[in-house]
């Protein structure tokens, strides 16, 4: 990352009041931010409707978190374009050490809201995430091929930003594979990686055999 605030910028073929919702309402916002977590619903509570700390603008369209991130909403007619604008360095000296990976998991949720209202609209997801250090240094999760993976994944390249990547897997029932790396820092002298996996209209034991494959497979 570099010194300038970073912005994340999307298209959502979507209607603006619509991605506006995504944004306000609790229980649209569990199907795109993070991940399935204990804590998921306290941290969607924290970040977003905690009036005493967001400032919301239905009638601009603009949302600024707790935190002081910035969303800002495009009516392009009929579709919507989002752009997320960071809060400027050193605005929260509690969180200024995580400053870049906070801007990666935005990049992970911008993509992932993308996906939720293009493809699965009003549809509930269920999550596995995955988070490590790469044994060698040189290893990129981005790098995998479809054909590498524990399950079959079949589907599309969804995005591509400068540290991730996500595919569409037609086996997750029209799912949502996101991988992550995390380039050498202080913080990070080896690196890192992280796997979201979003998935729709699994069976309980097609979940588990999801889960205990790539389980395997990311501890090897």
């Amino acid at each position: 990352m570099t010194d300038e605030t970073p912005r994340i910028e999307v298209t959502i073929a979507a209607p603006v009041d619509a991605v506006w919702r995504a944004l306000r309402e609790p229980q649209q916002i569990r199907h795109w931010h993070g991940w399935d977590d204990p804590g998921l619903e306290a941290e969607i509570q924290l970040i977003y409707l905690d009036e005493d700390k967001i400032q919301a603008s239905e009638a601009d369209h603009t949302l600024e978190v707790q935190g002081g991130d910035l969303f800002e909403l495009t009516d392009l007619g009929g579709s919507t374009r989002l752009r997320l604008t960071r809060a400027p360095r050193g605005s929260n000296p509690e969180w200024e050490a995580y400053y870049d990976d906070i801007t990666e998991g935005w990049t992970t949720f911008v993509h992932q809201l993308r996906f939720a209202l293009e493809h699965h609209p009003g549809d509930a997801r269920r999550t596995l995430f995955f988070m490590g250090t790469p044994r060698d240094r040189g290893t990129q999760i981005t790098s995998l091929e479809p054909a590498e993976a524990p399950t079959s994944m079949t589907g599309s390249e969804w995005f591509r930003s400068q540290n991730q990547v996500g595919h569409t897997v037609k086996e997750w029932g029209d799912g949502l594979l996101v991988l992550g790396d995390a380039p050498v820092s202080a913080m990070k002298p080896n690196g890192g990686a992280m796997a979201v996996l979003s998935t729709y209209g699994l069976d309980e034991n097609a979940f588990e055999d999801l889960r205990a494959r790539w389980t395997d497979w990311w501890a090897a």
